[in-house]
């Protein structure tokens, strides 16, 4: 949202999936100037407590093997699962997916496959795509009741709306395990996601902070309204601009548009005459925009992005000074890891928090991957994996 990777025009919107008008909407400031009053405004997404968790965290060091983040675990509350376990092997494991309309969702749809191959005891897989949609989603999940599936794992569409089918589903004697986006009830044997939306929007908000001059301008690029993880993310980064001197000159959603992006952003060059940092809630468009400053002929500013690659490559080969803040896609291994561990009778956390690395200038040469498609996603943690790279190709 932590997400996450447009639908329109790139495709590449972790989150637009997600969009649902049952989730309330803070439009921020929608080209207003000056940071102190609208971009100082708390949202009623941020919540203090959250806030501070998750930016804790990012210092947090994560139990579990160092070379597997997707299996490590912050600050974990383990849970007792020994009632829910079926040993023997022959598992039926049941997904209900939200979508898979975007390159974030396309490169982490596959990495799970991938893992589920991994794992011999798991003789069937069955995947239904909700396509973004509420009413098919909660459709599948009680598809599945009939199903015989061992487990079934659940990334929601929407936060509220699928709440009811998830407390419907767990009241059978499957497991039930979320991640990527939550649901408002507790019932799930596990909550899998990163640290989140809070600790996204800060990591490039204080990037901006450090490198944009006392009194820059900043243009903030958002996607949509009204998605928790997106939502979250500004209402971080508005918590930081609002405690530094970085004027603010306007927070425009471009609904995942390159060639909207490129719009706002060359608008905001003709009425400002210079921008000094754009920061960005998700970066499927951070190309677009970059390349607005090239089409104007203005220097490119400090940059917020993500581990696309596109913007990656251009990072490099432009010698920008960026940063990636990211909601990495090997979360799409834990789930099916968590599976096993419940069938086993095994502890896992009731909220399984993995960490959310950035990528910075001193790590970027080690996440540029020349030979993967432009909206593949640095973070799959699948370089490892049997068969790679053609898979995700």
């Amino acid at each position: 949202m932590n997400r996450k990777w447009s639908v329109v025009a790139v495709a590449g919107l972790l989150a637009m999936a997600g969009c649902s008008s049952d989730l309330p909407v803070d439009t921020g400031m929608t080209g207003t100037t000056g940071a102190s009053k609208d971009a100082g405004a708390k949202s009623e997404f941020f919540d203090q407590a959250r806030y501070e968790q998750q930016l804790k965290f990012r210092s947090t060091a994560p139990e579990g093997p160092a070379d597997k983040p997707w299996e490590q675990m912050i600050s974990p509350a383990m849970v007792d699962t020994a009632k829910l376990a079926k040993p023997g092997g022959g598992y039926h494991l049941c997904f209900s997916n939200a979508s898979v309309d975007n390159p974030w969702r396309q490169v982490g749809f596959k990495t799970m496959q991938e893992e589920v191959k991994l794992h011999p005891e798991i003789t069937k897989f069955t995947v239904l795509d909700a396509e973004a949609k509420d009413d098919k989603q909660i459709s599948d999940i009680q598809s599945f009741a009939s199903q015989g599936c061992s487990a079934l794992v659940v990334s929601p569409n929407t936060t509220a709306t699928l709440t009811p089918a998830i407390e419907a589903a767990c009241k059978t004697n499957v497991p039930v395990i979320v991640f990527d986006r939550g649901v408002n009830t507790a019932c799930p044997v596990t909550f899998i996601h990163p640290i989140g939306g809070f600790a996204f929007g800060a990591d490039g908000a204080e990037f901006l902070k450090e490198k944009v001059k006392s009194g820059g301008k900043v243009l903030a690029l958002r996607i949509l309204p009204g998605v928790d993880v997106l939502e979250q993310r500004w209402a971080a980064a508005n918590e930081i601009f609002a405690g530094s001197d970085l004027k603010i000159v306007g927070v425009e959603f471009t609904d995942g548009d390159a060639a909207k992006t490129k719009t706002i952003v060359n608008d905001y060059l003709q009425r400002e005459g210079q921008i000094d940092g754009v920061w960005m809630d998700a970066g499927a468009t951070a190309v677009a925009a970059v390349e607005a400053f090239q089409d104007a002929g203005a220097p490119i500013p400090p940059f917020v992005g993500e581990d696309q690659q596109d913007f990656l490559r251009m990072w490099a080969d432009q010698k920008m000074t960026a940063v990636a803040p990211t909601y990495p896609t090997y979360q799409w291994r834990t789930p099916v890891i968590a599976a096993l561990k419940v069938l086993n009778g095994q502890q896992v956390p009731k909220e399984w928090v993995l960490p959310q690395p950035k990528v910075t200038q001193d790590t970027l040469q080690s996440f540029l991957k020349q030979d993967m498609p432009p909206l593949h996603y640095a973070m799959c943690g699948c370089e490892s994996m049997p068969g790679y790279p053609a898979p995700w190709k």
